[in-house]
């Protein structure tokens, strides 16, 4: 019996997920890149009043109304379900469709309310996307690897194991979410675009020249085309803060061991030095909050060993509303590579804003950034890539040039190298807490910096292949801040021109401004995160719904 191909691999997947399609949701002739770049309300021609109604609502808002009783889990669901189908079509977003179950599961939802006159939880009714690192019950997680179709992460079995479902997703089920697909990401998963070689490039929604983001970037595409109105991404270097950002969407990356991660697949697992954690993206900072509170209720340090026993703490809240004024750090660059003009923009919008509603600003002025992003790096790459390496070599697929590098790696780290560098790590830790403790000085409040306005990359959606520097992201997970992703405004090629003259500080920093073409970028989303210190969820949320009310948001 002749071994298929990958690429026969890959096709017969990619051909599964447009068959679990119904027929009368595709798109007869889908309209080119060129045609169409902007197709977050083009959508809107293939759904009814109803659906685009149910569509265009957020979680939060969804939730409530279900609850009341004016919309049934199951004609939310199946809006949400056609959506995402024609999202699928026009931006390749999705790994896993398993419609006909959330269906089901939504009908179950409507009988139990028609029965006790109450809701199962505060997520009852609500569809839920989740990125292709949870394991679901009945589904193939793939994680962008063609080795991987028809294993369980890369190990073949008899085929009888029953998969054991993400803790997550336990928590999501129980809190009456309904789940309806899976979302693609980037062989590997490190990389701020998403491709593999079984879905393709994953396309941004407001402007199919550019790239969704990574890892989670079927997670920021679907719900910025408003195929899913909450998901859950995983974020080791930027991978939930840049999708949402690029999508102009509301994304939280909490701190190491506030939310459970147990059960879920991952790349290069047992690297404990910088670890991955989980967040939801969405539409408003009411439904991260909304998510991040149901799961904290299910008190998840009982089925996660590394949760911390730390439920929502609503006093953190209150004491952020009773304070009249704050203090904001001002990150505008970081001495390594230049935000372009946009991001420029969006930063005085923000300070605007703050200033003229009392609000004080300083500069911020840390420790090296390169030290920490160039430290934090380390980690990447202590195997040597033999990790990935082995997970290519299952289905000899090629690797995309955007994580090509890994193929040339050849050193592992040593047990004593990989204890200097968390050595290293402690000490960087340590240098900027010193830091931001030492803005009391000049705050006026008597108190350090509230929260500090950063990019969270140098464009406002990069360019396919041109994603090469995460140092506005990778520096919060080195030391383990708490970061929320604030839409800003939009890219106008009419203000946002190219800066004439510019002097580089680098050869990276030169290739990415002359990459900035503002009639490509022209409407992009632009956006920003508030970064606070570890474990400041319900305050960084706080902070972020407070600006996002002053900018207009």
């Amino acid at each position: 019996m002749t071994t298929p191909s990958w690429q026969d691999v890959a096709n017969q997947k990619r051909e599964a997920i447009l068959a679990a399609i119904p027929s009368e949701w595709r798109i007869e002739a889908l309209p080119s890149v060129e045609e169409q770049a902007d197709v977050t309300e083009y959508v809107r021609q293939y759904l009814n009043e109803r659906e685009v109604q149910i569509t265009e609502s957020s979680a939060d808002v969804i939730a409530k109304t279900v609850a009341q009783g004016k919309w049934t889990a199951e004609e939310v669901t199946r809006a949400f379900c056609h959506r995402a189908a024609l999202a699928h079509q026009l931006l390749h977003c999705l790994h896993e469709v398993f419609f006909d179950a959330a269906i089901r599961d939504a009908k179950a939802l409507d009988k139990y309310m028609s029965q006790y006159h109450k809701t199962v939880g505060p997520l009852h009714g609500v569809p839920v996307s989740l990125k292709d690192q949870f394991h679901v019950e009945g589904v193939e997680t793939s994680m962008g690897y063609v080795g991987w179709i028809g294993t369980f992460e890369g190990k073949k079995g008899t085929g009888k194991e029953k998969v054991v479902e993400s803790e997550m997703v336990k928590v999501l089920r129980d809190a009456g979410a309904v789940l309806y697909c899976k979302t693609s990401v980037p062989h590997t998963l490190m990389s701020g675009e998403t491709v593999n070689n079984i879905i393709g490039y994953t396309l941004n929604p407001k402007n199919r020249q550019l790239t969704a983001g990574g890892s989670s970037g079927g997670e920021g595409a679907l719900i910025g085309i408003r195929g899913s109105p909450l998901g859950f991404g995983t974020d080791i270097g930027g991978s939930i803060r840049i999708p949402a950002g690029f999508n102009g969407l509301y994304g939280l990356r909490p701190s190491t061991g506030r939310l459970p991660y147990e059960g879920m697949a991952n790349s290069m697992d047992g690297q404990n030095s910088i670890l991955s954690v989980v967040g939801p993206l969405a539409t408003n900072v009411a439904s991260l909050r909304l998510a991040t509170r149901t799961i904290l209720a299910s008190h998840p340090w009982l089925s996660d060993p590394l949760v911390h026993e730390i439920p929502w703490r609503p006093d953190h809240e209150a004491e952020v509303k009773r304070t009249k004024k704050l203090c904001f750090g001002i990150l505008s660059h970081d001495s390594v590579v230049s935000p372009n003009p946009p991001i420029r923009r969006a930063i005085g919008i923000v300070v605007n804003a703050l200033c003229e509603a009392g609000h004080d600003v300083i500069s911020w002025a840390p420790p090296s950034h390169h030290k920490v992003t160039e430290t934090g790096g380390k980690t990447w790459v202590y195997d040597g890539g033999a990790d990935v390496r082995s997970a290519f070599e299952l289905s000899g697929e090629p690797m995309s040039p955007q994580v090509a590098f890994y193929q040339s790696l050849d050193k592992q780290f040593t047990g004593s190298e990989i204890a200097a560098t968390n050595v290293e790590i402690r000490r960087l830790r340590k240098e900027y807490l010193d830091y931001w403790n030492s803005t009391a000085d000049e705050t006026g409040t008597g108190r350090p910096v509230d929260a500090l306005i950063s990019p969270l990359a140098p464009w406002p959606a990069a360019r396919r292949e041109k994603y090469t520097y995460y140092g506005y992201t990778t520096w919060v997970n080195a030391l383990d801040y708490t970061s929320v992703v604030v839409p800003v405004t939009n890219v106008d090629k009419r203000v946002d021109v190219r800066d004439v003259g510019y002097q580089a500080l680098n050869e990276l920093d030169k290739r990415i401004q002359d990459d900035y073409d503002p009639d490509m970028y022209d409407g992009a989303h632009v956006s920003l995160q508030i970064v606070g210190r570890r474990l400041q969820e319900e305050k960084m949320l706080t902070i972020a719904e407070y600006v996002s009310g002053l900018i207009g948001k």
